[in-house]
């Protein structure tokens, strides 16, 4: 893992969930850059602080540009991306500490202006890279690191999250069937708009969750994740709501909306403003005696 990027030198844990998405997100964007007649580079990969955000060095082939950042501050970047290159395919890449805590304040105004960008969360309920303490969606009551006597505060609900603030593209996965997950992945960024696709990544370290996601029936544990039925209507809100009202974690395309993106408004815009020339533009601050 480390030989192609010496200057990373960092590991990630035996049966790792965050392995499982790298694998999606490598099929994906190379399914895509097919799909488009675009090389690999022509995507930007920002990733934020935490195990996930290691994903940035690890992407083979034709390297697309990636951009390492600060803590939580991954919307923001890829926003700054986005606007300044619409023409790149932007992805971002970040945890559930990472983007559901400090980064939590960037979902809302991304999704208002439903910027063009795809990202791929990994959440393990944790903050895994700093051993284990709890994050947003780490259960209530659980004993970690920081909360030696339990986690006072109640889990976060991220799918129910990303539908209040009006992502147009939501979906949920997670990472042991990482085919199916590329696939989502791919829609997603073929999506024109804000797009999540969250993705249950297992912390075989401090949060190992893989028995209660799959499911363990001999020792009577009945699994959380769950396909999304064939009859679920995503262009339907209410439908959505109504899954997400369900228990467990729904494996498939929650929600989708199709409109314009803040690209689309912008260029909008720019065709009904007024045409003035630079000179014209600066005549305008004179002040006429």
């Amino acid at each position: 893992m480390t030989k192609r990027n010496t200057e990373y030198d960092f590991t990630w844990c035996p049966g790792c969930g965050d392995f499982g998405v790298r694998r999606a997100l490598q099929v994906a964007l190379e399914a895509y850059s097919v799909e488009h007649e675009e090389p690999q580079s022509k995507t930007v990969v920002v990733a934020g602080i935490g195990c996930s955000g290691n994903m940035v060095h690890l992407v083979e082939g034709d390297q697309p540009f990636g951009i390492h950042g600060i803590h939580g501050r991954t919307l923001p970047i890829a926003f700054g991306v986005k606007m300044g290159r619409p023409d790149l395919n932007t992805v971002i890449v970040a945890g559930d500490g990472d983007f559901l805590s400090i980064g939590a304040e960037h979902i809302g105004p991304a999704a208002n202006r439903n910027v063009d960008i795809t990202a791929v969360i990994m959440d393990n309920g944790v903050y895994g890279l700093t051993k284990g303490q709890s994050s947003p969606t780490t259960e209530f009551g659980a004993v970690t690191p920081s909360t030696p006597h339990g986690k006072i505060e109640t889990p976060m609900s991220p799918l129910k999250h990303y539908m209040s603030v009006g992502v147009t593209y939501i979906a949920s996965y997670y990472s042991s069937k990482p085919r199916q997950l590329a696939k989502i992945i791919q829609e997603a960024m073929n999506h024109r708009g804000f797009s999540i696709v969250h993705v249950q990544s297992p912390c075989t370290t401090y949060n190992d969750t893989y028995d209660l996601l799959k499911g363990k029936p001999k020792e009577g544990i009945q699994g959380l994740a769950f396909e999304i039925p064939e009859d679920h209507d995503p262009t339907s809100a209410q439908a959505a709501v109504d899954l997400l009202d369900r228990p467990g974690i729904p494996l498939g395309v929650v929600f989708r909306q199709e409109g314009q993106s803040m690209q689309d408004r912008y260029e909008g815009l720019q065709a009904q403003a007024p045409k003035r020339t630079n000179q014209e533009i600066l005549d305008s601050y004179v002040l006429q005696t």
